[in-house]
């Protein structure tokens, strides 16, 4: 005798009632395919995409929430057999917390600041704890927060123009929401200690090389052939001092003709999503519990650190809003183009000479721009 799904309905575990009114965040279901592309009937692969591409899918307040209440949702249907999680657009997957929101309104307010990082904790968490294989598919930047959200994440597919990174100690805060976790778990201490502190982006082929992500794929489509990011070296040779170079970005004459090479073509994700598809794929023809079972067991080599270090880091962060924070996360929001971080050299003869975080003292740190692009 033949039990059908409708004689065994499923309770709803979700905490509130799911919609999908709220723009900043979208939630799909995508029908799963097997191998051959063959849709497997009444399975889906669910798309949770940040959705603010003018200020490159920074996620607000409001969007951390509703990642949460996706990634439980998705995480509850049992007809789901993945999760890929992206951004909207070919410029970024996520560059962090929205700095508009943090220098406007958790400047100099660290208990406000705090609530809000009980959220980000519990977003990272989401994502550690979904019952699905979250697929991170990086279609632009990973920077800051969106580095760690994409790192809490089981598998990394990118865009080859992608960049990878850090922006913590160069704004005015620490990689506390994840990377001093994550990125000795996958680079090692030396390139991890590299990327928190100098904040020096990776390029998507050194993410790879360096077990960052699984793979990088071409996207820049020019005529009817998809080539390699023109602005990054991808051959593999010696510099003069015997270093081997792959995969970091051009300078001078090379980078601008790689720029002339970008510009001439046109942005085609199909290549990436093609790969997203395969590795669902795969995921489909694996026994759910026991994939499930393994990925926790993996997962644990994160959670033993994010769970030992989130509370104490929250604490830190909140407290940090009125010092250092305010100072870089103002300086990014209210600089010029070119003058978005503080005169470090200045700001560390002052302290030393013994000058107090007071408001004047942050006020006077922000290099604004008159009208004409030059500092003030």
């Amino acid at each position: 005798m033949t039990t059908h799904v409708a004689d065994c309905p499923h309770k709803n575990h979700d905490l509130v009632p799911w919609d999908d009114s709220f723009e900043g965040v979208l939630y799909e279901r995508k029908p799963a395919k097997d191998r051959s592309g063959k849709v497997a009937e009444d399975l889906y692969v669910v798309w949770i995409t940040l959705n603010n591409p003018k200020q490159y899918n920074s996620y607000t307040t409001e969007m951390v929430k509703r990642v949460i209440l996706a990634f439980r949702h998705a995480s509850n249907q049992p007809d789901v057999v993945a999760v890929v999680f992206t951004g909207t657009g070919t410029r970024a997957f996520c560059t962090g917390g929205n700095t508009a929101e943090y220098a406007e309104h958790y400047s100099g307010a660290p208990d406000e600041y705090l609530a809000y990082m009980r959220l980000f904790n519990d977003m990272v968490s989401a994502i550690l704890h979904c019952d699905k294989p979250v697929i991170c598919r990086v279609n632009g930047m990973r920077i800051a927060g969106g580095q760690e959200i994409g790192m809490a994440c089981d598998f990394t597919l990118s865009s080859d123009l992608a960049v990878f990174g850090q922006a913590g100690p160069r704004h005015g805060s620490a990689p506390d929401g994840g990377s001093t976790d994550f990125l000795p778990l996958f680079v090692g201490m030396e390139r991890g200690m590299n990327s928190a502190t100098l904040c020096e982006s990776w390029s998507a082929h050194q993410a790879q090389r360096f077990g960052l992500i699984s793979e990088c794929f071409p996207v820049l489509r020019v005529g009817e052939t998809f080539v390699p990011n023109p602005l990054v070296n991808t051959d593999t040779w010696l510099d003069a001092s015997g270093r081997i170079v792959f995969g970091e970005f051009k300078v001078g004459e090379a980078r601008q003709e790689g720029k002339e090479r970008l510009a001439s073509g046109e942005i085609d994700l199909t290549p990436l999503d093609e790969a997203v598809e395969r590795l669902a794929a795969k995921l489909l023809e694996t026994f759910p519990n026991c994939t499930r079972k393994t990925i926790e067991s993996m997962r644990k080599h994160k959670l033993q650190y994010w769970d030992r270090n989130r509370e104490s880091n929250r604490s830190w962060l909140g407290l940090n809003m009125m010092t250092e924070a305010a100072a870089g996360f103002r300086a990014f929001n209210e600089g010029g183009r070119d003058t978005r971080e503080v005169d470090f050299v200045r700001m560390r003869q002052r302290l030393a000479a013994g000058e107090r975080w007071t408001p004047e003292f942050i006020d006077s740190l922000i290099r604004r721009s008159d009208t004409n692009g030059s500092a003030q």
